[in-house]
């Protein structure tokens, strides 16, 4: 509707190779972005569990911002350092819905889920090792979490939850 648009699971040669004006490129999401809304409304919180999370859940940020929500972003609060998660709790409170993207065993949007009433939408991560299994433990933790309010992505999934916290925002 605004004229611009998207492209996400891009590179910089795919970036250099389009020669768009305006194109700006997001390296750590991996997205292109032209045009977009310049007014950001409301306020969408992105928590990462860990670092190896980042590029999901800048994915999930820069496409609520590119819809017009004005996004706030925390990474590494994950449940090994529960204190770096506390320490957050002002944005926490001032967030109209909350992205938690998390790999390994995918507990974080439970944890976060127990401290907030808002809406939280989870996003299970590719990473991790050993019984990770691609994502499917961090999948299944988030669909079998016992919180209410919780919406769960596919793995990997940070641009579907970037339009759905846009999409909340906007109500």
């Amino acid at each position: 509707r605004s004229g611009g648009f998207l492209i996400t699971k891009a590179t910089k040669k795919i970036y250099a190779a389009l020669k768009i004006k305006g194109a700006k490129f997001h390296p750590a999401s991996g997205m292109i972005s032209v045009g977009g809304e310049k007014k950001k409304n409301g306020n969408v919180l992105v928590f990462t569990a860990g670092t190896s999370d980042i590029s999901v859940a800048e994915e999930a940020a820069v496409t609520a911002s590119f819809l017009g929500s004005k996004v706030e972003t925390v990474y590494d609060v994950g449940v090994a350092g529960l204190h770096r998660l506390l320490n957050n709790k002002k944005s926490l409170h001032s967030a109209r819905v909350i992205i938690v993207v998390a790999g390994m065993e995918g507990a974080l949007p439970s944890v976060v889920g127990g401290l907030t009433d808002k809406p939280i939408i989870a996003v299970p991560t590719s990473v991790g090792y050993g019984t990770s299994l691609g994502g499917l433990t961090a999948l299944f933790a988030m669909l079998n979490s016992c919180v209410p309010g919780i919406a769960v992505m596919n793995i990997d999934n940070g641009f579907g939850a970037g339009c759905l916290a846009h999409k909340i925002n906007m109500l």
